[in-house]
């Protein structure tokens, strides 16, 4: 079995963060494991706190993953700060993991903010250049190159958001027109398509997303196959989302399709 890594931030609601990862890990068939930089105290209407662990918290945790269980590929997450960014940037150097899919988390589904604005510059200079593939939505891409969105520009913003040394982009499509996801590997582009869903039921997709592409990289799957089986997983957990828990933006289920064909 494959082993992937999750860095990235505990949701007290457990529908986006390390929780929806760990989910997304179960359903695309790999083990998974943690290390947690920071927790909130979040539900489905809102984030109220957030909590930063020193960075050497998220280390060590790499640390002891990687001697004993092995890390076959690794995602990150809302990591927060400029510090913690650097000290994950390390590790993985260190650690030489690899398939690294950088999520860089921005802005929570409820609006709340997840990333220090100094926190920018070290993405682009320290953790990008180590990453496999990037998977901003869009928003986060232009809020990474500090413009205002523009969907006539997304093909644009990817390729300056590949220069910053990923060897791969995803721009995810949820939050876009088309829906689609656009894929660019410093070569060529290509649109991932899928199914879209007309839910609020959306918290924890993008998290759901990334974490099943590192999935689909552990076990051997190309860059554009991975890419899409992401996709179908993700689109997937949005169709299955829980409108029943709580009262805001519900949380996807990223187990929905696979429970339900136990129960018939």
């Amino acid at each position: 079995m494959k082993r992937v890594m999750s860095i990235a931030t505990s949701d007290s609601g457990a529908g986006a963060g390390i929780q929806a990862d760990l989910k997304a890990f179960l359903r695309c068939g790999v083990y998974g494991t943690t290390a947690l930089v920071a927790i909130t105290a979040q539900n489905t209407v809102g984030v109220r706190s957030i909590f930063p662990f020193p960075p050497r918290v998220a280390v060590e945790q790499m640390e002891a993953v990687a001697e004993d269980i092995g890390v076959d590929a690794a995602k990150t997450g809302m990591l927060f700060n400029a510090e913690i960014i650097s000290a994950v940037a390390g590790a993985v150097r260190r650690l030489g993991i690899p398939k690294l899919v950088v999520d860089p988390v921005m802005v929570a589904e409820s609006g709340a903010k997840l990333l220090e604005d100094e926190a920018v510059a070290t993405y682009k200079q320290e953790l990008f250049p180590l990453a496999a593939v990037i998977t901003p939505n869009v928003n986060e891409a232009f809020a990474l190159l500090g413009a205002e969105v523009d969907e006539e520009r997304v093909r644009e913003a990817a390729r300056e958001l590949h220069s910053f040394g990923s060897r791969a982009v995803i721009i995810t499509g949820g939050h876009t027109a088309s829906g689609a996801d656009l894929l660019y590997d410093g070569e060529r582009f290509l649109e991932i398509e899928g199914p879209t869903y007309d839910s609020e039921n959306t918290h924890g997709a993008g998290c759901t997303h990334s974490a099943a592409l590192a999935s689909f990289l552990a076990r051997g799957f190309g860059l554009e196959e991975a890419a899409r089986r992401a996709r179908e997983v993700a689109s997937e957990a949005v169709r299955y989302g829980l409108g029943e828990i709580g009262s805001g933006a519900g949380p996807v289920h990223a187990l929905g399709a696979v429970l339900e064909r136990v129960e018939a």
